[in-house]
């Protein structure tokens, strides 16, 4: 679970969609992964040292780019159902700043060079896409690291990131579920909401 907390939200960076349109997925990874190198390369210790810049930098490059309603939709799973709108719209704001938060500091360990985009092999005209790479870690140990993205009027935006084998969608589901059944949706709301200092 460590090991997952401490890429997750570099894996989501990696992937935001850099353009308005892309050719493919694996055009996405590698044009946005050149920009993140770049905006690191030039403001990394600013950013290093106040949190609040790093949320920002975050947030510019990721709100537009990251399917939130639908990654929030998967998490919640049967939850989502019956939850009202004002319940669905609190919890994908505060279920991101959560994440954004908890895993923000992943970004500043990002070095393009390290990821290697492998060939698509997928069908790039279906509503969704695999996209794989395999990390190379500090120690020279390979991690492989695929991004679910789904199609929304020919942008490529991302809602899964599965690390060796572990799904972001299926491991905070099963968090989320059981803190649903123990208490309420409401009280997973106002928790994630307190994480982040205030109301999403």
């Amino acid at each position: 679970m460590i090991f997952f907390k401490r890429f997750f939200l570099a894996c989501v960076i990696s992937i935001i969609a850099a353009t308005a349109f892309a050719e493919s997925p694996n055009t996405v990874v590698e044009e946005a992964a050149a920009i993140l190198d770049r905006e690191l390369a030039e403001r990394k210790d600013e950013i290093a040292k106040d949190k609040e810049a790093l949320y920002a930098l975050i947030d510019e490059i990721l709100l537009p780019r990251f399917d939130r309603k639908y990654s929030a939709t998967l998490v919640l799973g049967a939850h989502w159902r019956t939850a009202t709108p004002e319940q669905r719209e609190a919890f994908i704001a505060a279920f991101y700043k959560s994440l954004r938060n908890r895993y923000a500091e992943g970004i500043l360990k990002f070095e393009q060079s390290n990821i290697d985009v492998q060939p698509f092999r997928g069908d790039d005209t279906k509503k969704r896409a695999t996209v794989k790479t395999v990390v190379t870690l500090g120690d020279g140990k390979t991690v492989i690291v695929n991004y679910g993205v789904v199609n929304r009027d020919g942008r490529w935006l991302i809602f899964d990131v599965v690390i060796e084998g572990i799904s972001y969608i299926v491991n905070f589901r099963a968090e989320v579920n059981s803190e649903i059944q123990n208490t309420s949706l409401d009280a997973l709301i106002e928790r994630l909401q307190s994480e982040v200092g205030g109301a999403a």
